[in-house]
């Protein structure tokens, strides 16, 4: 019989709309529905409706006999709205403005008391880590809060040094040498330089809303009970222990996707056929294309669900990598060439195919880890996200890094200089360097092969029993059930 002072542990989890962090969070409350807890999933009603049309989530979630709940807010935005990378801020402000009443409602109970199957009550929220508001509301509700930071901890270093930055002098910029030595940033003395970091720095940070965004992020994540990164002791372990300094009640649990794979088999549960959390439909016809491809011979280019590219940079990219002579897999978004319309991208595809069928296949939109643990692919061209850094990481995979924006020129930094497993890019799009590079990591992968085994076997290491992500979800996990005793709910974690 259950203590009558328990309540079920019920975990509401409100990720970023952007397909990254929806995916990572996706993860996670999957595992969290494995260690026999219930959690509701909050997504905006856009994307909400993208995953029910280009996924089997529902059918998927059936296994977890109704401990997995969906719901979704709307953003503040018409339909119609392109929701792009550049309305970043404009889509939070938004959100907020429906989110922030919405959220009173389901953690009062009131939203879910409709529903024919009535849930437990929240008795905790694990929210991206610029939801600061969230933070707010829970602490009027009485109802602990997790951050969940899904950009690369190494980058999250480097804005928590952001004041110190300022502070110092060395933010703004002073002239115009980006190669001058960033030197304020423990840990991290004698490797980054100014366009190492994140590209807000290059602007005015106290009038960026970027930056602003940012400084409000790192000012809250002490006044959680946790925080969550996904990322393993072995890789990022220096950058863990100054984390730890401002967030004492860490939990490193990565690979997420690599850490939820481990966990199904372990408990003998059949692995889907496809796995998805994608909000376009993924075409697995180029699977069985690079069956037919030799081992290792691959190189995969993706940017991305957010990054457009203009037309010149397209044409750098196209002349570099098919003067290269490599066999490539290339993702191209519809609508992620600037100037180009939804209605061509079909066509523009199916010629870009013709010329380069010998050789090459290009697609829409592709199960990534899937072909990124391929046997044929060899290297990957990526814009250093940090799934997609996780995702080669697990693989063994090297890199080359073509990096954005938000974590990613901090993570390419650290790719190429500290973890040796590829080539940094940034800052240049010049198709005899693109060129260069697609060779070297395709003809020279044996520059990178060591490193990239060694750190694929600790990332596994690290999600089996005994690893240091297992020990911290399963922390992570007691945790979580000891707010489920009445009276307890803004008990520390770390007592």
């Amino acid at each position: 019989m259950d203590h009558p002072d328990e309540l079920v542990p019920h975990v509401l989890i409100f990720p970023l709309p952007i397909q990254s962090p929806v995916n990572s969070m996706l993860k996670l409350a999957e595992l969290l529905c494995l260690a026999g807890l219930h959690v509701t999933f909050l997504n905006t009603k856009h994307n909400h409706n993208r995953l029910l049309r280009c996924t089997n989530i529902h059918s998927r979630l059936d296994q977890y006999q109704g401990r997995f709940h969906l719901e979704n807010v709307d953003d503040g935005l018409p339909d119609e709205d392109p929701r792009t990378a550049e309305q970043f801020t404009e889509i939070l402000d938004s959100l907020q403005s429906v989110a922030e009443p919405f959220l009173t409602e389901v953690l009062s109970g009131e939203r879910f008391s409709c529903n024919s199957s009535k849930r437990p009550p929240v008795t905790c929220i694990i929210a991206d880590g610029l939801y600061y508001y969230v933070l707010d509301v829970a602490e009027e509700m009485g109802i602990p809060f997790i951050f969940f930071e899904t950009i690369s901890p190494c980058c999250l270093w480097v804005y928590m040094c952001i004041p110190k930055l300022i502070e110092t002098g060395e933010l703004p910029f002073k002239g115009n040498d980006l190669d001058a030595e960033v030197k304020s940033i423990p840990g991290m003395e004698g490797l980054l330089r100014c366009r190492d970091l994140p590209d807000f720095c290059r602007r005015d940070c106290k009038a960026d809303r970027g930056a602003q965004l940012v400084m409000e992020e790192i000012r809250n994540i002490p006044r959680a009970a946790g925080l969550i990164l996904n990322t393993f002791e072995a890789l990022e372990g220096p950058f863990l222990s100054h984390i730890h300094s401002q967030a004492p009640n860490l939990y490193a649990i990565g690979p997420l996707q690599l850490h939820l794979k481990t966990k199904l088999a372990a408990q003998s549960r059949e692995l889907p056929a496809a796995v998805s959390n994608s909000f376009w439909v993924e075409d697995a016809s180029c699977l069985c294309w690079l069956d037919s491809q030799p081992l290792k011979t691959v190189i995969y280019i993706s940017f991305g669900s957010l990054k457009n590219i203009t037309k010149d940079e397209f044409l750098e990219f196209w002349h570099g990598i098919v003067n290269s002579g490599q066999r490539f897999l290339w993702v191209i978004r519809p609508g992620s060439i600037n100037g180009q319309k939804l209605e061509q991208h079909d066509d523009f595809l199916k010629e870009l195919n013709e010329d380069t069928k010998e050789r090459g296949l290009i697609l829409s939109w592709v199960p990534q880890e899937e072909v990124i643990g391929h046997p044929a692919i060899g290297g990957f061209l990526t814009h250093s996200g940090w799934n997609s850094t996780l995702e080669s990481i697990i693989a063994g995979v090297p890199m080359i890094c073509w990096p954005c924006y938000v974590d990613q020129q901090v993570t390419s930094r650290l790719v190429s200089e500290t973890w040796t497993l590829g080539l940094d890019m940034k800052d240049t799009c010049n198709r005899s360097i693109i060129e260069k590079m697609v060779r070297d990591i395709i003809e020279r992968r044996c520059d990178f092969d060591q490193c990239a085994d060694k750190l694929s076997k600790l990332a596994r290491q690290s999600v089996a029993a005994g690893g240091s992500s297992h020990i911290d979800l399963d922390r992570l996990i007691g945790d979580i059930k000891k707010l489920s005793l009445k009276g307890d709910t803004n008990a520390s974690f770390l007592s």
